[in-house]
């Protein structure tokens, strides 16, 4: 009987951690030497790959994508990434397409132009229709924010009119990757309309709410995010190597000794971002983490 009981706890306990798992998110497209979208894919580690980024759009400039040495979008190069999304998507991988980056050149003047962009990312991404779309005739599964510049105004606009698509049939998903610091200076307001379903959240290149040595200040702010941002899931957004960002990495014995127990507990806790595939190939640092994510 006793052994029985054991048994049964255990299994018990086994289900207990297994409804908490978390899945990995990693960004793709900033490097050539990253390898290709479906090998990315066809690892098994990741549960949504963003492509980074397009890096150009609003106040009425000609949207433009940019993959790196992957493929030129001047001369519609980066259609033959289609056959690829499928085969992730075919995985059950998600798809999203990444707006702004560090660097880029992207503003939102309006409600208006929040609209027109919505609009253009509807028919060249998602699942409207377009002659011009850059990714060819693949439907990606949605958008993510990663807003570091421009304006701090309108991306609510945005989210709000994507978010409408999703009432065209397939859903729409919005992720966001806001810095740790909260709120976030430029999609603040955005991601308080409670329409992002993943927010993965860079714990990185922000000494006062990174791990450093000690989990007190990211214990902190994970503990504001995932009380004050109404997400589905909120993810711990890391550097997959020690050069992938300028402070912040957590080597992989401290995550999952101290930080990941730490967090698990919150009924938001989705899973691991990570920056970005090519420093995760240097790393190996998903495969480390996978089966304690």
């Amino acid at each position: 009987m006793v052994s029985r009981l054991a048994l049964l706890s255990s299994m018990m306990l086994l289900l207990a951690v297994g409804t908490n798992a978390g899945g990995l998110a990693i960004y793709w497209g900033q490097n050539g030497g990253e390898g290709t979208l479906a090998e990315t894919c066809s690892t098994g580690n990741y549960d949504f790959v963003n492509l980074a980024f397009l890096a150009t759009f609003g106040n009425s400039q000609t949207p433009m994508i940019n993959l790196a040495g992957h493929c030129d979008p001047y001369s519609n190069g980066c259609t033959k990434l289609t056959t690829d999304i499928k085969s992730c998507q075919a995985k059950g991988v998600k798809v999203m397409l990444t707006l702004g980056g560090a660097a880029g050149s992207y503003y939102l003047t309006s409600a208006e132009d929040a609209k027109q962009v919505a609009t253009y990312l509807w028919n060249n991404f998602l699942g409207g229709q377009s002659s011009t779309r850059p990714l060819g005739e693949a439907v990606l599964d949605g958008i993510d924010f990663d807003i570091e510049g421009g304006t701090t105004q309108h991306w609510d606009d945005l989210a709000r009119y994507l978010s409408g698509y999703s009432s065209q049939g397939k859903k729409v998903y919005l992720t966001a990757a806001p810095q740790c610091p909260f709120p976030d200076a430029y999609i603040g307001t955005a991601l308080k309309t409670g329409l992002f379903d993943y927010v993965w959240v860079q714990f990185y290149n922000n000494p006062p709410c990174q791990y450093s040595g000690g989990i007190t200040n990211l214990e902190d702010a994970w503990k504001q995010w995932t009380s004050d941002i109404p997400a589905a899931k909120i993810f711990l957004g890391l550097p997959a190597s020690p050069t992938a960002a300028g402070s912040g990495y957590i080597p992989v014995g401290d995550l999952t000794s101290k930080v990941l127990p730490a967090i698990k507990s919150s009924s938001k806790y989705g899973g691991v971002m990570l920056w970005d595939k090519y420093h995760d190939d240097q790393t190996g640092y998903s495969s480390s983490i996978k089966s304690h994510v």
